[in-house]
């Protein structure tokens, strides 16, 4: 099963019809971005998903954020993981008291070998930690949210070997080819379901039913 993550949600609406539709987790940016959110609706769009007591779980996403404010926020919102977005080093996740997901990102012309390398070092460091990696694309200033794919052809063999999430340019037209190509732990979508940079609701429930479509072919 391809777990899925929608990722810079704002709207309360939004929320509980992504988590009725039976997405794994959801995605609250806490950095500067057109998506971020406050601590105070963080904690409403929150507390409503845990009324509903359904099982996704809230990621908040981070970029070169200090751990002592990283843990802050989580402990005061109520995070079920992090997700560091930024440049944060191995040893910064060990600080964390919570779940985290690693960022790795991709440049056009990278070399699996090189990210094996350094997903197994990080395993390392994360040995006692749960944890999961997520590839983006690489894009200069810019963390998350680029809207631009990698090569999917060459992360299959990082997808072999480490628990992984893809994003960076997913849609609902393209994340079958992806899932099929790659066969990932999971899936990160953001810009690929907006129109006009605000989340689309009919875009993101196609996304997730693609999806479910996608794991019943290769199943």
């Amino acid at each position: 099963m391809t777990h899925i993550k929608i990722c810079g949600i704002k709207e309360e609406a939004h929320a509980i019809a992504i988590a009725k539709a039976g997405v794994d987790f959801i995605g609250l940016v806490f950095t500067p971005s057109p998506r971020q959110v406050t601590t105070y609706y963080a904690k409403k769009i929150i507390e409503i998903l845990r009324n509903k007591k359904n099982n996704t779980e809230v990621v908040g996403v981070f970029v070169n954020t200090a751990v002592g404010r990283v843990n802050k926020i989580a402990d005061s919102c109520g995070l079920d993981w992090v997700q560091l977005s930024g440049d944060e080093p191995w040893q910064y996740c060990r600080e964390l008291g919570r779940p985290v997901i690693k960022v790795i990102r991709v440049s056009r012309n990278y070399k699996p070998e090189k990210i094996i390398a350094d997903l197994s070092y990080g395993e390392k460091i994360l040995a006692k930690q749960t944890h999961l990696y997520l590839l983006d694309s690489n894009a200069p200033e810019k963390f998350g949210g680029t809207g631009q794919p990698f090569n999917w052809k060459l992360a299959r063999p990082i997808a072999e070997k480490f628990p992984v999430i893809i994003a960076g340019g997913l849609t609902p037209e393209n994340v079958e080819e992806a899932i099929h190509t790659i066969k990932p732990w999971g899936v990160d979508v953001s810009t690929g379901v907006e129109t006009k940079g605000a989340k689309d609701l009919d875009k993101i429930l196609k996304f997730i039913n693609t999806v479910k479509n996608a794991d019943e072919e290769i199943s």
